[in-house]
């Protein structure tokens, strides 16, 4: 299996502080999402993934959360086998400590 590439909550709070444009995708369950999710990730469940891939730009690199980095992280690894460029955020949402809505 291929290194998966890693951001922090940090880093992404710094960069999206920063107003750098990331492509976030939040693949937890609704009822996760219910409990707040990062303003600009995009929310396409887990299981969702395989059937919404014509949502999502070879060209970007998206940065994939889920509540604790797991789910997340297998997300990344079938997003990269068919070639989008990824990166899973480390601690999930457990972690996470900038503004949800």
């Amino acid at each position: 299996m291929s290194e998966i590439q890693t951001i922090s909550t940090d880093e992404l709070k710094k960069k999206l502080d920063a107003g750098e444009e990331l492509y976030l995708v939040d693949v937890r369950e609704d009822e996760e999402i219910e409990m707040g999710k990062i303003k600009q990730a995009e929310h396409i469940r887990m299981g969702d993934i395989p059937e919404n891939l014509d949502k999502l730009d070879k060209d970007k690199e998206y940065i994939v959360i889920c509540r604790s980095g797991r789910r997340s992280e297998n997300v990344c690894h079938y997003l990269q086998d068919q070639g989008y460029k990824v990166r899973n955020m480390v601690g999930g949402m457990l972690e996470w400590e900038g503004e949800t809505e």
